[in-house]
């Protein structure tokens, strides 16, 4: 596939300018591994000056006009402010993620935990970061639990599974009629032995428990190795459960890399079962699902990071809204092994930066994302104004 005929190049630079990727607020700030956080000059100090990065980023892709926020890392004194300055920005505030894994009380498991003191302080939260969705008009909650034991026997496995059904319960019978409850997984870290939330299957079982407003979020670095994650994509797009993702990228466990650094054939294929159950823009069946960055940048410069990973995404679902269904059904109607799997590779293999570009040129925007970055002075600027103060970053 060397030429695209003009009817599919309109039809999918459509599909690009409609594309809508979240960004974290986190990733804005100094972050790192449990070994080491390397500082970075011109972080931001508080979540308006992350809100301000997150801006700069929109600005130049044109495609992430939202931010997470992480309460408490996000902690500020009135919430509709920040979401106002977020619209001054030309951004908006995204999904709110909680925090129950940071605190010393949560050493044994925070919605899980056998002291029920811990569990309603936990759940407590919980109800917290609602409110602030309500201050802010987020309409998704995300939750991630770190909850788990070390060791066999630690705990009751059944019964720390009704502690957690009973801490989502409560928490999905206090949003809104508009807001969504995502609940995330993790195989492993930092509980070894058992993971309370470690897989889709029981992140799934809990939503359907709940109702059509709890769905499931994948994190794509929370797999074990040679996990088929777009099976996952394609079960729950299939089951009308799929809430959002959380893009990064893993060479050995949870790494957080820029997504699409890894393994872009990965993220191609993903994206495909996107386009194929026509889950791209949010429509139909599948409206609302979230496509958020969430990464840990380490040694590599913040905002340039972030774009770099929007313009992996954008890539990845270029060449995805390349592949001919027609063609590939017709293959695998035939059984045709081969011919179906080269219908993929052909569209994987186009180089769809030239299409990329033209649609920014379309849309008013530089067809140079990082370039424009680099020459526009922002990172100059905020080295220069971001002194003293507190960076901010984890716990931050």
């Amino acid at each position: 596939m060397t030429e695209l005929a003009p009817e599919t190049r309109a039809r999918v630079a459509a599909r690009l300018r409609d594309q809508r990727i979240e960004t974290a607020s986190w990733a804005y700030g100094n972050s790192g591994t449990r070994f080491k956080v390397f500082p970075q000059e011109g972080v931001p100090r508080d979540p308006y000056e992350k809100l301000a990065d997150a801006a700069v980023v929109h600005r130049f892709t044109g495609v992430a006009p939202t931010v997470a926020l992480h309460i408490p890392w996000d902690l500020v004194d009135d919430y509709a402010d920040l979401a106002r300055h977020a619209t001054e920005l030309g951004v908006r505030a995204g999904t709110i993620n909680a925090n129950v894994f940071q605190d010393d009380d949560y050493k044994l498991g925070s919605v899980t935990n056998p002291d029920p003191g811990v569990r309603r302080k936990a759940i407590g939260h919980l109800l917290e970061c609602v409110d602030v969705m309500d201050r802010t008009g987020s309409r998704d909650l995300k939750l991630w639990f770190s909850d788990g034991t070390n060791y066999p026997g630690q705990d009751d496995v059944r019964t720390r599974q009704d502690r957690l059904a009973a801490a989502l319960a409560e928490t999905y019978d206090r949003l809104g009629t508009h807001q969504r409850m995502l609940l995330e997984y993790k195989l492993f870290e930092p509980a070894f032995y058992m993971t309370d939330v470690p897989d889709w299957g029981t992140a799934y079982a809990h939503c359907i428990a709940l109702g059509e407003r709890a769905q499931v979020v994948i994190d794509t670095g929370h797999h074990a190795p040679g996990t088929n994650i777009e099976f996952i994509v394609a079960v729950l797009l299939r089951a009308g459960k799929l809430g959002g993702f959380d893009f990064n990228s893993r060479f050995y466990a949870d790494d957080d890399l820029m997504v699409g650094a890894a393994d872009p054939f990965q993220l191609f294929r993903i994206m495909h079962e996107i386009v194929l159950a026509d889950a791209l823009s949010g429509a139909g069946a599948y409206k609302g699902i979230a496509f958020m960055l969430d990464q840990c940048h380490n040694i590599e410069p913040k905002i340039q990071a972030v774009i770099r990973s929007v313009l992996n995404v954008q890539e990845a679902t270029a060449k995805a809204l390349l592949v001919d269904h027609d063609a590939l059904r017709a293959a695998q109607d035939a059984g045709d092994v081969l011919g179906a799997n080269e219908v993929l590779m052909d569209a994987y293999n186009t180089d769809v930066r030239p299409l990329l570009r033209s649609v920014r040129e379309d849309m008013g925007l530089d067809p140079d994302p990082i370039g424009a970055y680099r020459r526009s002075g922002y990172l100059e600027k905020i080295r220069a104004e971001r002194v003293g103060g507190t960076q901010a970053g984890w716990g931050a």
